[in-house]
């Protein structure tokens, strides 16, 4: 197994963004919950804290006691992280109001300090103006200081346990990675963590874990399931079936074109043909949470069907991801959202779940289908949700607004391509609101649906910003969408980020 940073997530916004920067340091680590340290410490190096949302003296705040952290690791906190192991180890923290942050330079740097090696006087950081720590006491000793908070950095004498009052993960952090990889260092991590051993170590794991066993795979044309069966496929090879299943909620035609992409691969694929089943299960159903449940329950039931048709049959493969773990984890009782292959699986299940990209960012993914040789338009196609148009139809999803969802869907995809603004944008998409407005068509009162268009540009899917698309290829789009499709006469375009707003409507 890799050696790891535990990144403990208080509930910021940007705790993801930490995991990021580790990542990209050629160091594995994982988020969980701030109270839920793993119970197996094998590998562990090092701790960060992450910062949170919640004011230091908030009643609400989370809390945990960290000294049978800091007596073990290394331990950086950061922000709120840092305020909490300060005032547990006997310093003084006072809450300001608002709670913001803002650019800041730092006045004074403890060159010789192995958290601050590399960063210079004067370097521009994102600090918080809100809660700050007032006062330490005589084991502590300042390492970074500011005009606006002169206790910008800090450390534990004679251990390494360390304090920042910015956000080095942020690009507004000068210097930030080198903080970080200084930390990095302090923890003796080898920075190991690359594309090609991700890729020998699972192969090499998923053979010891199935053994002879057979393995079915959901596949959706996507590139977290493409990359997963490429990886069971060189593990196992033909003890794998794939099966693509047609939920009736895919894009124009997908169905085919997909089946007709994996030829290449030389995957053993089965179609399956699920739509009404589908259609009956998701009738009237408006909740987002519950469509997406319900899904999950269907992709289940229809493999544990087909499973049945094929002998020897013991795992289920996915091509979960680290996102959809991160989203659908509980932090206090917050889940963001529950993804129909994370917390959309019932509870009862007659076959095994393999998951080898769980560990792994979108981004992430892409490498290792690169590295695996996988064709560009494989690896580079937009991600798709597994729940589909589904979650992409607001309100109770019926075989007529699939229909007029996919054939919007099918004309702005094909305009981005065409216009080759298709490789500039990470993932785009079309909304089906639930609401219909008035307009003229042939001189004629039309009262139809709206529909919104959705582009976004991200690496990992954590965070996202609207793609600002020409004036005139959105004039264009809108046009041939209301003229060539019937029930919509009005297109509006989401300039939306994540956060607040999440990449998908539901």
């Amino acid at each position: 197994m890799y050696e790891k940073i535990i990144i403990l997530d208080f509930g910021s916004s940007t705790s993801q963004l930490i995991g990021r920067r580790i990542r990209e340091l050629n160091t594995y680590c994982e988020i969980v919950p701030y109270n839920k340290f793993p119970t197996d410490e094998t590998h562990i190096k090092g701790v960060i804290l992450s910062g949170s949302p919640y004011a230091f003296n908030d009643p609400n705040a989370f809390k945990t006691d960290l000294k049978g952290i800091y007596d073990k690791y290394p331990v950086l906190g950061i922000c709120y992280g840092a305020q909490l192991l300060a005032c547990q180890l006997g310093g003084e923290v006072e809450s300001l109001h608002p709670k913001n942050y803002g650019n800041a330079y730092l006045s004074f740097i403890n060159c010789t300090d192995e958290l601050m090696t590399g960063i210079h006087t004067g370097a521009q950081v994102w600090m918080s103006f809100g809660d700050t720590i007032t006062g330490l006491p005589e084991s502590f000793e300042v390492i970074a200081g500011a005009k606006e908070n002169r206790f910008a950095g800090f450390r534990l004498k004679d251990k390494k346990v360390f304090g920042v009052q910015f956000k080095p993960e942020v690009i507004h952090t000068e210097h930030g990675t080198v903080l970080l990889d200084n930390f990095l260092k302090i923890c003796g991590c080898r920075k190991d963590w690359t594309q090609t051993v991700f890729i020998e170590t699972t192969v090499e794991n998923l053979k010891k874990q199935i053994g002879d066993d057979r393995v079915i795979l959901a596949l959706s044309g996507g590139v977290d399931s493409s990359v997963t069966a490429v990886l069971l496929n060189k593990a196992i090879g033909l003890n794998l079936t794939c099966i693509f299943v047609d939920h009736g909620l895919l894009r124009k035609n997908e169905f085919e074109t997909v089946l007709k992409d994996y030829e290449h691969l030389g995957l053993n694929v089965i179609g399956v043909d699920a739509k009404e089943k589908f259609y009956r299960d998701l009738a009237g159903v408006t909740d987002p949470e519950l469509k997406r449940k319900i899904i999950g329950k269907g992709f289940i039931e229809v493999f544990e069907e087909e499973a049945k048709k094929l002998s020897g049959i013991k795992w289920l493969g996915q091509g979960t991801i680290y996102p959809d773990v991160i989203e659908s984890l509980s932090i206090a009782g917050n889940v963001i959202k529950s993804h129909h292959n994370v917390g959309g699986l019932p509870e009862k299940m007659n076959l095994k779940l393999i998951e080898p990209l769980r560990l792994l960012f979108k981004d992430e993914v892409r490498l290792i289908g690169h590295e695996l040789g996988m064709k560009p338009q494989q690896i580079n196609r937009h991600p798709f949700p597994g729940p589909g148009l589904g979650i992409r139809i607001l309100g109770d999803i019926t075989p007529e607004k699939v229909r007029i969802l996919q054939d919007v869907d099918d004309i702005f995809i094909s305009m981005l391509k065409s216009w080759g603004l298709y490789d500039k944008v990470w993932q785009a998409g079309a909304i089906l609101l639930p609401v219909r407005s008035v307009g003229v068509t042939d001189d004629a009162r039309t009262y139809e649906y709206v529909v919104a268009l959705r582009a976004v540009t991200s690496t990992d899917a954590m965070a996202a910003d609207w793609y600002c698309l020409p004036y005139d290829f959105l004039a264009k789009v809108s046009n041939e969408i209301i003229y060539q499709v019937k029930s919509v006469n009005r297109v509006v375009y989401d300039i939306s980020s994540k956060p607040p707003a999440t990449i998908e409507w539901e």
